[in-house]
Order: C-alpha cells, then sequence, then structure tokens
C-alpha cells in the first residue's frame, strides 16, 4: 500500500490512568491504577473501529501489569502496542540505570502478553530533550526500533526547539542509531505549538484544530495524541478531592484546569480521524523507508 504522507495520520493513545498517577505526583500518594483506565480505553478503541482506522497505543507496563485483557484487546483489534515507560517516571527524573529497567521490564511485559515485537517508544511527559539526550541511547540499546518523544518546540514543560518535524534517523551521543518520530507542532503567531493533542485539542475550537491538522499535513504525516483520562467526565473519587483540598491553591487551581472542556475531547478526535483515518507508526515508518534513507541527524550530550 502506497502511503501519501501529506494525507497521512497517525492517531496515537497514551495509555496511562489520570486518578493514580494525579494521586502520585501531584500528593505523593501511591494507588494501583483503576479501572477508569480501561473504560475509557474501550471508548477510544470503538472510534477507531467506527471509523475502520488503526493506531498505536503507548502503554505502560503497570497498565499491561494490572489490566492483561486490555493490552491484548488493543493487539487483537490491529493496533500496534508500544512502550510509555513501565510506571510513568519522566526521563528528567531517572538515571540512566533506572530508565533501562522502566522500558526493558514495560516491553517484555507487552511482549510476553501479546506475543508480537514492540517497536516504539514514547516518554512520559515528553522528556527527551536536549538535557535528557542521554536517554535515546537507552530506547536504543533496549531494542526500540523508534521513540516518538520530542516536541519539537519550547513548551513551559517539556520541549526541543528547533529539532527536526520530520521522521529522521538519530544518531545518538554514544553513536547508537534510532528513528525519531517528532510530534506534530505548528506555527501560530510566531511559535510553534502542538496543535495535535493535549490541552490544545481540547480548549481550542474545532475548526482551528482542523486548520493546523491539514497544514501539518501538507508536509509531513499528522500525528495526534491523546489520553484516556481526556474523555472522562466522571467525578473523581472522594479520596482524590480529600487530597486536594489540602493541597497548595497552584497545583489545585492547574489540576481543576485540566477538567475545562473535557466534554469536548471525544468528539473532536473523532471528527479529526474522520478527515484522514489513521495507520500506526510503524507502518508510516516502513512507507518512509521505502526507496530513501532516512534523513540523518547528529546529536550529543551538549545539544
Amino acid at each position: 500500500m502506497e502511503i501519501n504522507s501529506a494525507q497521512t495520520a497517525s492517531f496515537t493513545v497514551d495509555v496511562e490512568d489520570g486518578v493514580s498517577i494525579a494521586m502520585r505526583d501531584a500528593f505523593g500518594v501511591e494507588i494501583t491504577p483503576t479501572d477508569r483506565v480501561v473504560k475509557h480505553t474501550h471508548r477510544i478503541l470503538e472510534i477507531f473501529s467506527d471509523h475502520g482506522a488503526r493506531g498505536t497505543f503507548f502503554t505502560l507496563g503497570i497498565i499491561a501489569e494490572h489490566y492483561p485483557k486490555l493490552v491484548k484487546r488493543i493487539g487483537n483489534e490491529g493496533h500496534e502496542l508500544a512502550v510509555h515507560g513501565y510506571n510513568h517516571l519522566l526521563f528528567t527524573n531517572m538515571t540512566p540505570e533506572i530508565a533501562f529497567r522502566e522500558l526493558e521490564s514495560a516491553k517484555k511485559r507487552i511482549e510476553d502478553l501479546t506475543g508480537r515485537e514492540v517497536y516504539g517508544h514514547r516518554a512520559p511527559a515528553f522528556s527527551i530533550n536536549p538535557v535528557t539526550s542521554w536517554g535515546l541511547d537507552v530506547i536504543e540499546k533496549c531494542g526500540f526500533t523508534y521513540d516518538s518523544s520530542i516536541m519539537p518546540c519550547k513548551g513551559p514543560r517539556y520541549g526541543w526547539p528547533g529539532f527536526s518535524k520530520d521522521i529522521v534517523t538519530i544518531e545518538t551521543p554514544e553513536n547508537n542509531r534510532i528513528i525519531e518520530v517528532p510530534m506534530s507542532t505548528v506555527e501560530f503567531m510566531g511559535r510553534d505549538i502542538p496543535a495535535c493533542g493535549g490541552s490544545y485539542l481540547r480548549l481550542l475550537p474545532y475548526k482551528m484544530t482542523e486548520k493546523f491538522f491539514t497544514k501539518v499535513q501538507r508536509e509531513n504525516p499528522a500525528i495526534v495524541y491523546i489520553h484516556p483520562y481526556e474523555l472522562d467526565t466522571e467525578r473523581y473519587p472522594d479520596f482524590y478531592f480529600d487530597e486536594l483540598k489540602k493541597a497548595p491553591l497552584k497545583t489545585n487551581l492547574s489540576l481543576r484546569s485540566n477538567w475545562l472542556l473535557r466534554n469536548t475531547v471525544e468528539k473532536k478526535f473523532g471528527k479529526l480521524m474522520g478527515l484522514s483515518g489513521s495507520i500506526p507508526l510503524i507502518d508510516i515508518i516502513r512507507e518512509k523507508q521505502k526507496g530513501s534513507d532516512l534523513p540523518l541527524v547528529k546529536i550529543s550530550q551538549s545539544t
């Protein structure tokens, strides 16, 4: 099948549980992932099915551990399974040794569950950047074919400004090579923004998101991303709000802002998918590799 990159998109899902991650990262309380991640991932799978589309599901190892049937369903429905770490730890908070254990164990667990090789990786919070470029060597050493962690723009919590917007082969600080599929960004009011996912998908009017989506596709495949919790409009458990009441005002306001316009996300996600469909990232990479080498980007730890 020939793929026209100007018309191609890959809709990707970072499979994680919003409740347990918020409890740990915002309040310092460890709990197991709640089954809300199952419910809302199932809904995302239904959206893919409605459009006859396939995507890439970057899945936490801990989700595969607690909800193996969910992971098997994703694979059985023809989607690509990839790794999002084991415990959703940012590279900025890990050593190379810890990162290797996180990625290797998650890759093995998902492969053992599905009997299929896992090719791709995405770092939590897109935490591969110039400071954590050492992580690319860890990712390569774990046996991944490609990474999709780099956000080629400057953001408040993530970003690698100036990085290529094309799918490239990276020569890593230790002279290894790995394919990088950067996240889609688009220029708006003089700066690049990640308009195809996250808070931008949630907060921007659909027509604006559609305009940005088609603009990306003129030059590159559009990479859309979503989390299951972004479809979750039900009230969180009481224990969450008990902790929220104790949180500093800044944390409280930040967490509450994540609920703004959540009820619009599911419809926007489906409408975008209807514009071009979706195929797994590994299929886009394979088509890109036909007939020519991917551009080579050399980086160093001091990049």
